[in-house]
């Protein structure tokens, strides 16, 4: 059993449990953080001392932080050879796409962009601060769109963790209320992630909790 601190608003915790629900595992998971608070308690910063969502434990195991780590672990312990190849090329493939997904797309949305728009009061938003972040997370954009445009999934022929390292952003990148460059073959892409039940579970979640107030 898979025991997972963080709140299902997380989109970090969203794409872990996307993972977990994609491999089919059986899972607990605990509110943790925002308005649950618990994340400075003594026993979770025992587990992870940076007071961050989410972390893992398999069973008895040491608790596991960082996300990108947590889907490597589930990704060898549990997943498919077309999920997290073994040969170590194609799975160098897929874990680069992943970590530019993470560090291109995710980082470049959530603070710049979601945090803008969601989670700061009408008042204090910054138009121009707004637009320059718009223009640079396009560039990586336009490069995920050149990639789909040949390739069903992120890293080739497969469904794999790189898939959930940009996936996890689309729901909440075709839903907030900013302006959006046609990218026909990155929507395709996020329709087709649509069909999938564990990333309608677990990702198309309500993020009206996390939304400031004027």
């Amino acid at each position: 059993m898979l025991t997972v601190w963080g709140r299902r608003t997380s989109s970090n915790v969203q794409a872990l449990m996307w993972c977990i629900g994609e491999l089919g595992l059986p899972y607990r998971r605990h509110d943790v953080g925002h308005r649950y608070g618990g994340n400075d308690t003594p026993a979770f910063l025992q587990m992870n001392p940076n007071g961050t969502v989410p972390v893992l434990r398999d069973g008895d195991g040491d608790p596991i932080w960082e996300t990108g780590a947590i889907l490597r672990y589930l990704a060898t312990r549990y997943g498919a050879d077309s999920f997290w190849p073994r040969d170590l090329i194609t799975r160098t493939n897929v874990d680069k796409w992943a970590e530019w997904a993470k560090l291109n797309i995710a980082l470049n949305f959530t603070g710049p962009v979601f945090w803008h728009v969601v989670r700061t009061a009408p008042q204090d938003r910054n138009p121009a601060l707004l637009a320059q972040a718009l223009d640079v997370l396009g560039c990586k954009l336009d490069i995920a769109e050149q990639r789909l445009a040949s390739h069903p999934f992120l890293a080739g022929d497969a469904f794999t963790p790189a898939d959930i390292q940009l996936g996890h952003i689309l729901y909440r990148y075709f839903s907030v209320d900013i302006s959006r460059s046609d990218r026909p073959a990155l929507r395709r892409y996020y329709d087709g992630l649509n069909e999938r039940p564990a990333y309608r579970e677990h990702v198309m979640v309500s993020y009206e909790e996390l939304a400031a107030r004027p």
